[in-house]
């Protein structure tokens, strides 16, 4: 399908281009033009949309979240970390099925979509059922093993690898473990060697909270950065959600590997985990990017609140209001998101590049007057500035309807089945 987007200001996120008033074209799953003229090119559309000088924008990437566990959304709150997992979040985990993580799973996707997310970078212990609802919703993922002592083993997690990143163009699938803490010695040499094997990155939790870097210590003499380094761990990039608690011997590493942060400053905040050095992570040349966390712990999809948070705490970190500028914060939310989920294809609004794309409202209260449009979306902007989302060409979101198979009446009902099974059994 050939679809013009005209009328438009466009932000491509590429470096140092600024917002202009222009069109942009598509041909089935790829962008085939930018421009800041108006299209005389005499191309036969199938569908033109007036963009009304609203702004179009690479999507939002969401780099770390565990999406089934919407179940658990207000079901685990105001809760230490420890208590919040053994005696809230495995206790019901242990009662899913994979069906329910299907249908749960559906309900985060509506989120997603609803704030202009258009990829997500999913760990959790059914992904197969995150395979299966992302290419029913036509949602983009990309799976990483969550594998632990008691979950998955290497020759499942390898398994995996082979299949998903042959399954579509909507799934693909990274290597990775839950953190250092739930996972003997030999289960992360392992891991390490399917690194090598296949010449492949590898995410995890890592440095979330002091007591997890504490018991590395007693453990091994190391940090985590440092004791996973030491296994060969990072030979091939990768990088860690949260990285709350790192020294500066870490940030060396983490430089020098080229890993990703990817921080999760909602859930850190309401699970009293600390905050993170983003700053320190910037001047130190590291790439930045923003995820979630899962709903259980934050408990809202919501990359606008991440990224007011990314920046505001920064400043309140290094006692200094202009550390962490909005422009940086919009770039690791669209870009840099991409580029650690392997997404090289969908990082900007270029020819040959996904049609990954969301279209924002301008003419709201909370985005006028227009001095700076990225300040205005990283500090004032919400979920209901979003118009439009767009993925591989398709439209699945457009003024606060979702253009999918199942409606999402029909999805909050087989959530509110699944629950109530949960929590009754």
């Amino acid at each position: 399908m050939n679809i013009r987007l005209y009328n438009a200001r466009v932000l491509t996120m590429e470096h140092d281009k600024d917002v202009f008033f222009g069109e942009v074209h598509i041909k089935d799953n790829k962008i085939v033009r930018v421009t800041d003229g108006i299209d005389s090119s005499g191309t036969k559309w199938d569908r033109e949309i007036d963009c009304e000088q609203n702004l179009l924008l690479p999507g939002f990437k969401n780099a770390h979240t565990h999406s089934a566990m919407t179940f658990l959304r207000s079901f685990a709150d105001d809760l230490p970390l420890n208590a919040w997992l053994n005696e809230k979040v495995f206790p019901m985990e242990a009662k899913l099925t994979d069906r329910d993580a299907y249908v749960l799973n559906k309900l985060a996707i509506l989120e997603y979509l609803s704030g202009g997310i258009t990829a997500v970078f999913d760990m959790y212990i059914f992904p197969d059922a995150m395979a299966r609802a992302c290419t029913d919703l036509g949602m983009k993922c990309v799976l990483v093993s969550g594998l632990n002592d008691f979950t998955s083993s290497p020759e499942q997690m390898e398994e995996e690898y082979l299949r998903y990143n042959h399954m579509n163009s909507l799934v693909s699938y990274c290597l990775g473990f839950h953190a250092e803490y739930p996972c003997k010695r030999e289960l992360l040499t392992r891991v390490a060697a399917l690194s090598q094997k296949y010449k492949s990155p590898v995410y995890a939790h890592i440095s979330e909270t002091e007591q997890e870097v504490n018991s590395c210590m007693e453990k091994y003499g190391m940090t985590p950065v440092a004791f996973l380094d030491s296994l060969g761990m990072f030979e091939y990039g990768g990088g860690g959600y949260h990285l709350v608690h790192t020294t500066g011997e870490e940030m060396e590493i983490i430089k020098e590997k080229k890993l990703f942060v990817i921080t999760n400053p909602a859930s850190n905040l309401k699970l009293a985990s600390g905050i993170a050095p983003i700053a320190r992570y910037l001047e130190n040349e590291i790439p930045v990017a923003i995820g979630t966390d899962g709903p259980a712990s934050n408990n809202c999809l919501d990359m606008f609140r991440e990224m007011f948070l990314v920046s505001g705490l920064s400043k309140v970190r290094e006692k200094d209001a202009s550390a962490t500028e909005a422009q940086k914060v919009l770039k690791m939310a669209c870009v840099n998101g991409a580029l650690a989920m392997g997404l090289t294809d969908a990082d900007v609004l270029a020819p040959g590049k996904k049609a990954d794309l969301i279209l924002l409202d301008l003419k709201m209260p909370n985005m006028q007057p227009i001095h700076n449009i990225p300040k205005n979306i990283v500090y004032s902007g919400n979920k209901s500035n979003v118009k439009m989302t767009m993925i591989e060409g398709n439209i699945l979101y457009q003024n606060g309807e979702y253009k999918l198979g199942d409606s999402a009446e029909d999805i909050y009902r087989e959530v509110a089945e699944v629950v109530d099974r949960l929590t009754r059994g």
